[in-house]
């Protein structure tokens, strides 16, 4: 039986009453396919027309519902080429009108025969200074017939669903009440009955039926805030289930006791802090007390690693590369580009130079003898630390005894790659980095099943960095600062999204501006361009020499997001900030403000800003917080953008809002983790 219903909800829904192949295509826009996809495609918002009013009782601008008697109805036109569409609708108390600015004359004039009755719903608007009452704007609605007390739009709470175009509201809404029908009884309930008789969770075929066409006396706000019980138990079971998935993965990697144990605080260790220029912040050395601790079992360390820019990632992650090697073993360190490897490795190399342990970098783009060279020492042992890319997780790449993987920036690569890396060697510890926090509700969601440490702490001496939006035709405010930053002897970033001009593109080109800096306001400084399709030797001299200082304006695109570390840049222009998001501006501010020297970032923005670029550059101007910023983000783009493409890992949620469910989240966690 249960097989039976299990595989009715699969039905395809081109069989369903109503639609058929072709509607089944824009239902497939939808993302919905089958039966049960329907079920779970949940309204987002509801239109209470329980309140039949007469017209005399019509309030300006308040959601109501009024039957009337079609009066007349017509088209009239205004100006030259302007035509409305106009149905008078009278009741015992008065008139009201109704106006369609778009419309097929010939069947709007089927739709509305005169003297029939009608049930219209929508918002009224006051005209009275003109004379003519209450108008309604493109209102819904619905002719009387026989049948009226079993229309879907008379008189009830009625469901609004996104669409898309070829699929009209009311089709979708009749196709889904047809499907609710047919269809709620065959969900089966899942929930152990302790958590139902908890939370008082109604029957899930209860809840299909109420989230999809609750009952009359339902509150309409608690509706649109997804809080009555129904909707509250579908969100919860959603999250129960992904919860339970991260639960019984997280207790079957600690079941796994064929990890490598390593001995902490060895001499290595204690000789690199001889060599380390500063003091470890309390963060820092909590969360190494964190790390430590997991390294110290026989079972893998699969650890997340959250810490704002700047805020000392690098050198926690050094450690314990150091500390794989201190026990005999290799260390790998994954970066998503070859700027960011290179920049690691360059940082790594002086401190494992002089303590004598070998260090290499891995790219796609080495070739030839180079490459058979580095793969053959990694394969006999004789590279301690590997840093690298992708390359690092081809199959041409084996290691010797792989103790510890450490990714940097992990949403750059998502699922598939964690587990490759994690697969080299024979289970490997695994510390996860994020260049910008994620929201906690994300992190939970898809790095359930990892242990996560904070670093919530700057090194001593950091400053916020002041940040101001720029219109694009005020950049000489911008540009006055670059020079007075160098006449102090600082330097200066100038960022731009692309490398060229595209004919289908108005973005400045990084090319285009750095020929203008040198043209017009800078001819007598040095500046260069960098860009992530120059060959690595290029690149890495341009990077040298702005670190000497010999360069003053460094004119780049995003290759240096991230992992880009000279104290001497003070300044940060930002080109089409509009354009970017906001964890990438973030990263991109994060640049500067690195040493002892007061920094600035400038964002130049070019109209027409859309209403997400305002509220990004808004944000980058009100806060320096990166968890704030990432839950800012999470708000504007919601999880799979924020996330990047789907190969991430980021579950599919139907019913869920990451942003609005926390609570539920933490609730389903706790629920699904007593349960394992």
């Amino acid at each position: 039986m249960n097989f039976l219903k299990n595989r009715l909800l699969q039905d395809s829904l081109q069989y369903i009453k109503g639609v058929g192949p072709k509607r089944a295509a824009l239902f497939e826009k939808l993302e919905l396919r089958t039966t049960e996809d329907c079920l779970f495609f949940l309204p987002f918002r509801f239109e209470d027309r329980t309140r039949v009013k007469k017209i005399s009782q019509l309030i300006h601008n308040e959601q109501v519902t009024v039957e009337g008697t079609i009066l007349n109805a017509g088209s009239f036109r205004i100006g030259r080429r302007k035509k409305i569409f106009e149905v008078i609708v009278q009741d015992e108390t008065g008139t009201l009108r109704a106006k369609w600015f778009q419309f097929n004359e010939k069947y709007m004039l089927e739709k509305f025969p005169i003297g029939k009755s009608l049930v219209i719903s929508g918002k009224p608007v006051s005209n009275r200074r003109l004379g003519i009452g209450f108008e309604m704007i493109h209102p819904e609605c619905e002719i009387l017939t026989g049948d009226a007390p079993d229309a879907l739009e008379i008189g009830k709470i009625i469901p609004v669903y996104h669409t898309t175009e070829g699929l009209h509201l009311k089709s979708l809404r009749t196709i889904l009440k047809t499907v609710v029908d047919h269809y709620a009884d065959l969900a089966e309930e899942f929930l152990p009955e302790e958590i139902m008789r908890r939370h008082r969770f109604p029957p899930r075929q209860e809840c299909l039926r109420q989230a999809h066409f609750p009952a009359q006396e339902t509150d309409t706000r608690l509706l649109n805030q997804f809080k009555t019980p129904a909707q509250q138990r579908l969100i919860f079971e959603e999250l129960f289930l992904i919860q339970l998935a991260l639960g019984f993965k997280k207790k079957h990697a600690s079941r796994a006791a064929n990890g490598t144990p390593l001995k902490t605080r060895g001499a290595t260790i204690r000789n690199f802090f001889g060599h380390l220029p500063f003091e470890l912040t309390g963060a820092q050395k909590r969360v190494l007390g964190e790390i430590m601790n997991d390294l110290e079992q026989d079972r893998p360390m699969n650890r997340l690693l959250q810490g704002d820019v700047g805020s000392g990632k690098t050198v926690v992650a050094l450690i314990c590369l150091l500390t794989a090697v201190d026990n005999g073993y290799q260390a790998a360190l994954m970066a998503p580009t070859e700027l960011l490897s290179e920049q690691h490795y360059l940082n790594l190399k002086p401190y494992c130079d002089k303590l004598g342990i070998p260090i290499e970098l891995v790219t796609s783009t080495a070739t030839g003898r180079e490459r058979k060279r580095i793969q053959e020492e990694i394969r006999s042992g004789k590279i301690h630390i590997i840093i690298g890319t992708h390359a690092l997780i081809q199959k041409d790449v084996s290691f010797d005894n792989l103790a510890l993987a450490v990714i940097d920036e992990q949403h750059r690569f998502g699922v598939l790659q964690r587990e490759a890396i994690g697969k080299k060697g024979g289970n490997p510890h695994l510390l996860i980095m994020t260049a910008t926090p994620i929201p906690r509700s994300l992190a939970l969601t898809l790095y359930g099943d990892l242990d996560v440490s904070y670093l919530d702490e700057f090194p001593p001496g950091r400053q916020p960095i002041p940040t101001r939006v720029v219109q694009s035709r005020d950049r000489e405010t911008a540009y006055r600062q670059i020079r007075k930053e160098i006449l102090q002897g600082r330097q200066a970033y100038v960022v731009c999204p692309l490398i060229e001009e595209s004919e289908n593109s108005d973005l400045k080109a990084a090319v285009e501006v750095q020929e203008q800096l040198k043209r017009e306001w800078f001819p007598d400084l040095q500046i260069a361009l960098i860009h992530g399709r120059m060959k690595k030797e290029e690149r890495q001299k341009i990077m040298a020499d702005f670190l000497a200082g010999a360069i003053h304006i460094l004119v780049a695109t995003t290759v240096i997001e991230v992992g880009i570390d000279v104290p001497n840049a003070t300044l940060m222009i930002v080109e089409h900030a509009e354009r970017f998001g906001l964890s990438q501006l973030h990263q991109l501010r994060g640049r500067v403000g690195r040493g002892q020297h007061a920094s600035h970032c400038f964002l130049l923005a070019y109209p027409p800003l859309s209403d997400e670029g305002r509220l990004r550059l808004q944000a980058m101007e009100e806060s320096n917080d990166g968890f704030r910023i990432a839950e800012e983000d999470l708000k504007i783009r919601g999880p799979g953008d924020f996330m990047g493409t789907r190969q991430s890992g980021m579950p599919l949620l139907r019913v869920a809002n990451l942003l609005r469910d926390l609570k539920i989240l933490d609730l389903a966690r706790k629920e699904a983790f007593a349960l394992i």
